[in-house]
């Protein structure tokens, strides 16, 4: 809980708003062209209860525009933020209700609509009602848009979060930004919550719901303070009903703390209760994500404190809990014969909530455990408890004090000859191999509490004139592969969308081993990967069903003429691939090697999020089945040099693959163009020598961040190294993209040492 002192600055800055809305009259029906100022009445609409209201708040140096629970004028809860990200506007904004939804008009710019009202329809009216909603009407009163369609950090009683929702914390008691703790209420049926700054795997988990499995649940909150999950005649309980009366008013927030709570207000007493928390913990550093990465966390009366670790400073000082970075530009690793350039420092009690990358070690004393590190070019950190060695890999995660605990980090003695801007053959790039053990981590940490998270989900099994019947005979299709042709349908009951696939010479192995690959594919659950829904083994018909993908492909994106994603964007979809490919390499329970990583692969559904397609169907397909080469499983232009030299095919392939797919969305052109200049037509080449000339600028097609850009192709170039062993597991890949570690100067792609 927050402390009085931010409690009664969080308070202290509605008194003005407050102050204004006391004398204003209680309205139901807002007609058009009604206005509202920040500072001159009116500055907020009251539900007829007058217990909510919606205006312009005060915050920081400006307004926002949002909702909050009015108790008295002294004691108000914002519960909805419209643009929360977006700076304050000034005294002088306006917000206004026209025919096409609430507008903000600020001087010196053009007005945005804050309401995103379909195409063809007009509002008419608007209420604040009394439940806390506020709705906007067409001409026949129906609710055309509603701010419990877009929930920020709160639902309240009669609110509902959907299947493929989120809610996202605040960065403060003052500051209603988008912060560092999400509440997804995922597509599997699982409620759960992440740092956002994670992978958002199962172990960076801090609480979930234990449903996966159960299809797609939403999460519910009634007005007698059900918290419940439900879909169809499926429903599980969070909490027991509580008392119900007309002076109370429940609501469930996502805390800045990552704590998801439910409060009830009694508006008769003017109180606020919390009923129930998810998770419960009794020290806020319980809370992964409490502290950024390689920082760990203390708490002081039961607040936060982050400490960076020995040679890190903070990114930024003015948030400590965003994480730390190395003051000197230049890792560890290895310095070639010179034992003097690296030194174990010492951090007593203090661990790490993160996998080791490595398997514990036996030793017998910390100085063992400290020499096994500093001895290992892959190791970054170690910790030592109860005679067990724990190697670690940099950036740590989820640091907390623990008195049986040592932390060694290995620094760079620059006094000893060591410079911050040394690049050792040995140690660039840092290639660490990251073995198997997150996988069943999740299962693990939740066994005892929810055992329903051990379910396995199977695909669902479709008959043949189910897919026929969903895909109107396979009227209308999507693309044809080497996998096969791709057919739009959708389901029964909700006509949900689906894509079908029609396989094409799949290995006859039989009903068995089709339906154990299924399971296999099946049990792969990441934001980044296309999900299977389902399957058809029908005689020798062979149908797999997917989630449907509405934004088409990467390739779709990056090689149209008329346009491409901006640069933000466009790192934002390479991490997300990464990330897919990192699932399935490491921490799927079966690793898959994909084979066939490329833009026509990486589909975008409704959000624009980078999902991977194909995964696990190589094993699939005829031994003699060839796209390019005979033999080789892949296409032109992405295939690792190992395909062409019968040597063996690991995860290997995949990053090299992914490297030229990063090339062509850092430059937005594919990998060989015969038009292009001489010295351009084969991409790889072209930014290496781009790179090694200085001449970045000349690849990109928009004006971009040049540190960042540099950046990208230093990795893009690791990628596509000539020999296997030369490139960065795809963890390391995700390391280096998110501006984690620092990236050494790449050799040429065809170099072997």
């Amino acid at each position: 809980m927050a402390s009085a002192t931010s409690y009664i600055l969080f308070l202290s800055i509605f008194s003005s708003a407050s102050a204004l809305g006391a004398a204003q009259p209680r309205q139901s029906n807002i007609s058009l062209d009604t206005s509202l100022y920040p500072t001159t009445n009116p500055t907020s609409w009251h539900s007829p209860n007058g217990r909510f209201a919606f205006g312009f708040y005060p915050e920081g140096t400006g307004f926002f525009i949002g909702i909050w629970l009015v108790a008295s004028p002294e004691n108000s809860t914002v519960i909805w933020t419209a643009d929360r990200d977006d700076p304050p506007v000034t005294k002088d904004a306006v917000l206004k209700l026209t025919n096409g939804g609430l507008k903000l008009l600020l001087q010196h710019s053009e007005g945005r609509l804050i309401s995103n009202i379909s195409t063809g329809t007009d509002a008419s009216s608007a209420s604040m009602l009394d439940s806390g909603n506020f709705v906007i009407y067409d001409s026949n009163f129906h609710v055309i848009w509603e701010t419990f369609d877009h929930p920020t950090d709160t639902i309240m009683a009669g609110q509902v979060l959907g299947s493929g929702s989120e809610l996202f914390s605040s960065i403060s008691e003052t500051n209603h930004s988008s912060g560092k703790f999400q509440l997804s209420m995922q597509t599997d049926g699982n409620l759960v919550q992440y740092p956002v700054a994670s992978p958002h795997y199962p172990a960076d988990a801090n609480y979930a719901s234990g449903t996966n499995g159960d299809g797609y649940l939403s999460l519910y909150l009634d007005d007698k303070g059900w918290l419940y999950l439900h879909q169809g005649n499926v429903t599980s309980n969070l909490t027991s009903g509580y008392q119900n009366g007309t002076a109370l008013v429940y609501r469930a927030t996502l805390g800045v703390d990552g704590i998801f709570r439910l409060y009830s207000h009694d508006f008769e007493l003017n109180t606020q209760q919390v009923l129930k928390e998810f998770p419960q913990v009794t020290d806020p550093c319980g809370i992964k994500g409490a502290c950024g990465v390689n920082s760990y966390c203390t708490s002081a009366n039961g607040q936060v404190v982050c400490m960076c670790l020995p040679g890190f400073d903070y990114f930024d000082t003015n948030r400590t809990w965003s994480g730390c970075r190395r003051n000197v530009t230049t890792t560890a690793g290895c310095y070639l014969g010179n034992d003097n350039m690296t030194y174990m420092s010492a951090l007593k009690s203090v661990t790490w909530m993160d996998d080791p990358y490595d398997a514990p070690l036996s030793v017998t004393s910390d100085e063992d455990c400290s020499d096994a590190c500093l001895k290992d070019c892959n190791c970054d950190a170690a910790l030592f408890s109860d005679n067990t060695c724990r190697k670690q890999l940099f950036p740590l995660r989820y640091g907390m004090r623990d008195d049986s605990t040592t932390t060694f980090i290995k620094l760079v003695n620059t006094s000893a000859g060591g410079s911050s801007h040394a690049e050792s053959p040995a140690a660039a790039p840092v290639i660490k191999i990251r073995r198997k053990y997150r996988a069943g981590r999740y299962r693990r940490l939740w066994r005892n509490k929810e055992p329903a998270l051990v379910d396995e989900i199977a695909p669902r099994s479709f008959s043949y004139h189910e897919l026929r019947e969903a895909t109107d005979g396979f009227k209308e299709e999507l693309g044809k592969g080497a996998f096969g042709t791709v057919f739009k349908g959708a389901l029964p009951r909700g006509q949900r969308a689906i894509a079908v696939k029609k396989l094409e010479k799949v290995v006859d192995e039989g009903e068995r081993e089709f339906r154990t690959e299924m399971r296999t594919i099946g049990r792969t659950h990441h934001k980044n990967l296309v999900r299977l829904l389902g399957f058809c083994d029908e005689g020798t018909n062979r149908l797999l069903v997917y989630e449907y993908m509405s934004n088409g492909s990467l390739a779709d994106l990056i090689f149209k003429a008329d346009g491409h994603p901006n640069w933000d964007e466009r790192v934002r979809i390479a991490l997300d691939i990464a990330r897919g490919i990192h699932y399935l390499h490491e921490e799927c329970e079966t690793r898959i090697i994909h084979c066939d990583i490329k833009p026509e692969n990486i589909l975008m559904d409704d959000n624009w999020t980078a999902k991977i397609a194909d995964f696990g169907l190589a094993k699939l397909l005829m031994p003699s089945q060839t796209r390019t080469f005979t033999g080789i499983r892949g296409t032109r232009g992405y295939l690792a040099p190992e395909w062409h030299k019968n040597a063996p095919i690991t995860v290997k392939a995949d990053v090299y693959s992914f490297g030229i797919v990063l090339l062509e969305i850092i430059c937005c052109r594919k990998n060989m163009e015969l038009e292009a200049e001489e010295d351009a037509i084969v991409l790889l080449d072209w930014v290496h020598n781009c790179f090694m000339d200085g001449e970045l600028e000349r690849l990109v097609p928009d004006e971009v961040d040049m540190t960042e850009l540099n950046r990208l192709v230093k990795v893009g170039l690791w990628c596509t190294q000539s020999e296997p062993g030369s490139r960065p597991s795809m963890k390391n890949v995700v390391t280096m993209l998110e501006a984690n570690v620092d990236i050494s100067l790449p050799p040429p792609p065809g170099f072997s040492s």
